[in-house]
């Protein structure tokens, strides 16, 4: 506290201390980063940011371009606008300078689930694409607003709910979905697709019956073009991969962006859409470029109500991911990156960032975007030094959309999806190393959650495998939080005073002590791990172990439970339940005539020792002569007092006679 009485926090008191005068400027640095890294910014940075964002948009543009419309069942430029509005919002309000924002695979195909939903229902139609946009900003907009609302509540530990095998079950999934969902344009069964009942809208099976029972009906030039396109850029992607380590300016090499431009340029001089091969055609919005739409209207709250399941999904999903990025990407790969100093990753001010990305995204009706780690890896590959590079990617991209639409109109539909069917074979190369990991340490709980969120989504669909990866996630969440860990302490042989775990060391090693019952609680007490507290210290009184079935009679003796020592220095804190279940324990035990002692409490200005004078704890044992320093201490109380009570009845037995 200050000199005055008046209570100063420990950041303005370091601040005051140490001659920081401007308290205000760190604080504006902080929450707004962009003020942090303009004023370090040279004009010696700007030719890596700019190759680093052309690069970027060579090879994500047209890529947003399939999102939109093969998995968002958006129109195409809609795809773009995520690269508009949300890189150069998160390089404002960002902490990760080399991670770039945008539309990802999950999160544009989860947006394509509701939008076939609704058209499913009759709310919306194949070819309303206006509606079918708006149905998606409403998507993208509440994503945002949940991740913005987690961020402002300071919920950055939930990129820690979702374990590894639920992500790599559901990623995986998502991978064979997106695979099967392409393999229908790029085989040119589009048209008796939409025609056949069942087919568009369906499970990913129903789709895997369907090519297999018409894949003789294929389009040969589509297929031709498709099929070929995906071997090209796959032989590319190879390539890049065995090269950059000996030529690392390969990876300038914008292979996807060359692919696009030839397939248009061969459609446009061979005629090949008057033969049957689709082509994106006219992309341009309707009215003014950049439509804004508030998506909450009220009679959009029918969308709203619908969609807020899978926004709920799609945010989780996308900040997880950002996380994952964010911290691979947390400190440049070379020296020379490492440009912008004072930069603190936050995983609360990512939520910000993100959630404020997507609101405004959400109103120009874009798809949802998160930071990739694959589109941030080229950024830091490229040159890219600063957050510039994404708003040089956002200005590019604006110029895309003002000049340079009428461009894509030959752009075969069937390359968009096979540079999709590349993505979605990227999703599936992790999972024999995840496999054969968790069979290698037979982490069979960990195959079978990864293989029922398979399953499910495979044989139903994506929000029944969202529904029982979370469930199952949390479950086991809850069950590893609820059980509390309680250990019965012995004494090492030889030693006055060393306590270990008896069930621990079953080697005779530690002996129990006569008349008593030492109890370790190694962490902190909750109303969700204290529910299940009384029965156990039950069965530690009975059995002397917590390994026991209960249904096992007591063969403990209840002589050596006449004092319980509770050891609880990892009681770093506790809540009002938990201080009641702790007291009524104690209330028991002083109720049967138990002696209760409590060693290695926290500080008496701990919320912990507040709450067991509050409680009555403190009162009950008897008074703070039963909270000791360490269990040794607490063992000579409780033979002071044995020998105390022992006189006091030998005197009144003298009286007596």
């Amino acid at each position: 506290g200050g000199g005055n009485g008046n209570k100063m926090s420990t950041t303005d008191y370091l601040a005051r201390t140490h001659g920081i005068k401007s308290r205000r400027k760190m604080y504006l640095f902080y929450y707004l980063p962009f003020f942090n890294w303009i004023r370090q910014y040279k004009l010696s940075y700007l030719k890596n940011d700019f190759v680093a964002a052309l690069t970027i948009a060579s090879m994500y543009i047209p890529m947003s371009l399939s999102y939109a419309s093969n998995l968002g069942h958006i129109p195409p430029v809609n795809g773009i606008y995520s690269f508009v509005f949300n890189p150069i919002i998160y390089a404002i309000l960002g902490t990760c300078p080399l991670m770039v924002v945008g539309p990802e695979a999950a999160g544009s195909l989860l947006t394509g689930q509701v939008v076939r939903e609704n058209i499913n229902r009759g709310a919306s139609k194949d070819g309303d694409m206006e509606k079918n946009a708006q149905i998606a900003g409403a998507v993208t907009f509440m994503s945002g607003g949940i991740i913005l609302a987690a961020g402002i509540f300071r919920l950055g530990f939930l990129d820690n709910v979702l374990s590894r095998p639920f992500l790599r079950g559901f990623i995986s999934a998502i991978g064979i979905v997106i695979f099967i969902d392409q393999l229908i344009p790029e085989l040119g069964l589009q048209g008796l697709a939409n025609a056949t009942h069942g087919v568009e809208h369906g499970s990913c099976v129903d789709k895997a019956v369907f090519l297999v029972q018409n894949i003789k009906r294929s389009h040969g030039l589509t297929a031709a073009v498709s099929l070929g396109t995906f071997a090209i850029i796959m032989v590319c992607r190879e390539l890049k991969k065995h090269m950059q380590p000996r030529f690392p300016n390969v990876a300038y090499i914008p292979d996807r962006f060359l692919i696009i431009v030839l397939s248009a340029v061969i459609t446009w001089k061979m005629g090949w859409d008057k033969k049957g091969l689709e082509i994106l055609g006219d992309i341009k919005a309707k009215g003014k470029p950049f439509p804004v739409h508030f998506p909450l209207k009220i009679t959009h709250l029918k969308y709203a109500s619908d969609a807020f399941s899978t926004s709920f999904v799609i945010a989780l999903l996308g900040f997880f991911e950002s996380s994952v990025a964010a911290k691979s990407l947390g400190a440049a790969e070379k020296p020379e990156q490492n440009v912008i100093r004072n930069v603190n990753l936050s995983a609360n001010r990512e939520l910000v960032a993100l959630g404020v990305a997507n609101v405004v995204g959400g109103l120009f009706m874009s798809l949802p975007a998160f930071g990739g780690y694959g589109r941030s890896k080229v950024n830091a590959s490229t040159g890219g030094r600063t957050p510039m590079s994404s708003i040089i990617l956002s200005v590019i991209t604006v110029f895309c959309v003002l000049f340079f639409l009428p461009w894509f109109y030959y752009i075969p539909k069937g390359v968009l999806s096979a540079m999709i069917s590349v993505v979605a074979y990227s999703l599936l190369e992790e999972i024999p190393e995840d496999l054969l990991f968790f069979i290698r340490i037979r982490g069979y709980s960990e195959l079978a959650l990864m293989t029922l969120i398979f399953i499910s989504t495979i044989f139903w669909n994506l929000k029944i495998g969202i529904a029982v990866g979370i469930g199952l996630s949390l479950l086991r969440v809850l069950r590893h939080s609820t059980r509390p860990r309680i250990q019965i302490l012995g004494r090492v042989q030889g030693t006055t005073d060393k306590f270990e775990s008896a069930e621990r060391h079953s080697d005779r090693r530690v002996e129990f002590i006569e008349g008593v019952l030492i109890v370790k609680i190694p962490e902190p007490l909750t109303f969700a791990n204290t529910g299940d507290l009384k029965s156990r210290l039950r069965r530690l009184e009975d059995h002397g172990t917590g390994k026991a079935h209960p249904a096992l009679p007591p063969v403990r003796n209840k002589d050596h439970n006449r004092n319980v020592i509770f050891d609880v220095h990892g009681v770093t804190s506790l809540d009002g339940a938990g201080a009641q279940i702790l007291m009524e324990i104690v209330r028991t035990y002083r109720g049967r005539g138990v002696r209760v002692f409590f060693c290695r409490v926290p500080s008496q200005r701990s919320n912990v020792w507040r709450l067991f004078e509050k409680s009555g704890i403190v009162d009950i044992c008897g008074g703070r002569e039963h909270f000791v320093h360490s269990v040794e201490e607490a063992l000579r109380l409780t033979e002071l007092e044995e020998v105390e009570g022992e006189l006091a009845g030998e005197y009144e037995a003298a009286s007596a006679a």
